[in-house]
């Protein structure tokens, strides 16, 4: 599977993962900070932006897997790595799996834990945008506005999914080739239980990071025990002010704590 990707910078190598519904455009600003020290290279997940769809099961083996075929085919057998959400689950247990690769491994506001579900309001709003029928962009943004309750950041988070159908690739003479979301939403939607499960394997040993959002519920102080069980030398940061999405909350200050760690060999 060739993964989409940007490189930035030059140095040793650090990888970007984004979370569900998310694309790699989420973390080029900070990309682009790191990179001032690092090549930087984020991906669109499998079934996630401009990466392939895949039919059948989609689990955190499956895209562990996606990842060490780009680490491969890129020439990267040692790197950092950072994710965020789902990417920080993947994260984890691409160190689990492969921690030969991993460096050090840095967390953004997500545990190694089950979650229950949580995301049946944004599936549900990004389905009631019949893309067969859809106008514009105005239009999709106006009914996700009104299924997820006037959610103005959520909403444009989702429609950067939104792009046009190619209109050389049209088969009923559409004019303009139509809408088409850039993620496998339906593939997402039926393995959404997978993504809730929790990374498994033995003790990731190596340097680790696990920044929460002061404001979020992702991790809580009762993580704390689950986390130093699975990464024994995991430190954890929080980041007061800042939600769930971290990188867009306070960027500069979660800039400056993956800076110092990366660089740190305290850490």
């Amino acid at each position: 599977m060739e993964l989409n990707y940007k490189e930035f910078g030059t140095g040793e190598p650090v990888v970007i993962l984004h979370g569900l519904f998310g694309t790699l455009d989420n973390w080029q600003t900070i990309a682009k900070k790191l990179a001032e020290e690092y090549t930087v290279f984020i991906l669109d997940l499998p079934n996630h932006g401009r990466s392939p769809h895949t039919e059948g099961e989609i689990d955190y083996e499956m895209m562990a897997d996606a990842l060490a075929e780009f680490m491969l085919d890129h020439w990267i057998y040692e790197t950092r790595i950072i994710g965020h959400s789902m990417g920080g689950k993947l994260a984890m247990q691409f160190a689990l799996s492969h921690p030969h690769i991993v460096k050090k491994l840095a967390v953004i506001d997500i545990a190694p834990r089950l979650y229950r579900s949580g995301h049946e309001d944004v599936f549900n709003a990004l389905f009631a945008v019949n893309l067969a029928t859809l106008q514009d962009r105005k239009e999709a943004e106006a009914i996700l506005m009104d299924k997820l309750n006037g959610d103005v950041g959520t909403v444009q988070f989702l429609l950067k999914n939104l792009t046009r159908n190619n209109p050389f690739n049209s088969t009923d003479n559409t004019e303009g080739g139509g809408f088409e979301w850039k993620m496998n939403l339906q593939g997402l939607f039926d393995n959404y239980n997978n993504i809730l499960q929790a990374p498994v394997g033995e003790p990731f040993e190596k340097p680790t990071l696990f920044i929460r959002g002061g404001e979020s519920k992702y991790i809580k102080d009762a993580d704390f025990a689950t986390i130093k069980q699975l990464f024994p030398k995991a430190q954890i940061e929080t980041i007061e002010g800042a939600g769930h999405w971290v990188h867009a909350d306070k960027p500069r200050e979660l800039t400056t704590l993956l800076h110092r760690f990366l660089m740190s060999e305290i850490y």
